[in-house]
């Protein structure tokens, strides 16, 4: 019996390594990322990070934050991205595919950053169930514009120019859909400037005027926004540098909201939602701009109290975000391939 038992102990072991060989392969293969938390606050709680845009780089910003709210604050992240079906590459000009959508199903926080997508209904089903449920979502810069729903009867609400939400999931979740470039785009950047009386809001802990800025331009918005509590005001800038004045014009007068709160209602659930229209791959480079999103999803799951004095937004790895813009994105990439190292 035991001559058998030590006979069958190598070929268990040779069968187990296959076992592992394949699924580890079958993981490398995945069309999205899992960043696993390490120690912190977070630990326990699920963030999923959607990105699909063709002009901001969501796909390489919200990895990037996904990397830094798991290492430096344990909350476990999956990024999903617009997948080319013909080779399994990032691909954000495939506006009707983004895998994985099936994590929200477990997901504490949706974070969306995509722009005009149309999905299919069994992809948008799982966004539909996710936010009818209540739970939290950030939203980032093109998410107020984040679905154009012409083929469905079943999601055509969600699209941004819908008339049964107005303004579709933009305004009728998030706070607003798209209106128009307030600033002038690839011309003019954007200062932050807290809002007042919001210094003491829990999102803000740690920034103050001047920290977030961005290459990105102010989007307009109708003003006021109904139900909406400002954070942050975006002060138009001359140039395209942090130390350039503001421009002296009604651009600036009112500014525009540029990040704000909001509860929302659907099929008698309620939601948190902080949206920023900021958030471009290149925003990601500054400090504040870096704060401002880690605060902002401790503060969606609740735990706002547990957010530090001056949150740890260090860059995880290598970051060297490629200039928004049409048709820039880097080809090639798998998803694979931004896994953390």
């Amino acid at each position: 019996m035991d001559r058998m038992l030590r006979g069958r102990i190598p070929l268990f072991f040779s069968v187990t390594l296959i076992m592992g060989l394949v699924a580890g392969r079958a993981c490398a293969d995945d069309p999205w990322v899992v960043y696993e938390g390490k120690d912190g606050p977070g630990k326990g709680k699920h963030i999923v990070l959607i990105s699909g845009d063709e002009e901001y780089r969501s796909e390489e910003a919200l990895p990037q934050l996904g990397k830094i709210l798991a290492t430096h604050h344990g909350f476990k992240c999956t990024a999903l991205f617009a997948i080319d079906p013909k080779d399994g590459t990032i691909n954000p000009n495939i506006r009707d595919n983004i895998p994985g959508l099936e994590a929200l199903k477990t997901a504490d926080l949706m974070v969306i950053f995509t722009r005009f997508r149309e999905l299919p209904d069994e992809q948008m089903k799982y966004v539909a169930d996710y936010v009818s449920s209540g739970r939290p979502i950030v939203g980032m810069r093109t998410a107020t514009h984040a679905f154009d729903i012409k083929k469905s009867d079943a999601y055509a609400k969600y699209g941004w120019q819908s008339k049964e939400w107005d303004g579709g999931f933009g305004r009728r979740i998030l706070g607003e859909t798209w209106i128009s470039h307030h600033g002038q785009h690839g011309k003019q950047s954007t200062r932050g400037i807290i809002a007042p009386g919001q210094q003491a809001h829990p999102i803000l802990r740690g920034i103050k005027d001047g920290d977030i800025w961005g290459p990105t331009d102010v989007y307009g918005v109708r003003l006021p926004l109904p139900g909406v509590s400002p954070l942050v005001l975006g002060q138009v800038l001359k140039g395209m540098t942090s130390t350039d004045a503001p421009v002296a014009d009604k651009q600036n007068d009112p500014m525009m909201p540029i990040a704000w709160t909001k509860a929302y209602d659907v099929d008698g659930h309620k939601g948190r939602v902080f949206t920023t229209t900021m958030g471009a791959s290149q925003d990601l480079e500054s400090e504040g701009v870096r704060r401002l999103l880690v605060n902002a999803c401790y503060w969606a799951v609740g735990l706002e109290d547990a957010i530090p004095a001056k949150s740890n937004v260090d860059v995880v790895g290598d970051y060297h975000p490629t200039p928004f813009g049409f048709g820039k994105f880097k080809p090639g990439v798998r998803p694979a391939d931004l896994a953390s190292k």
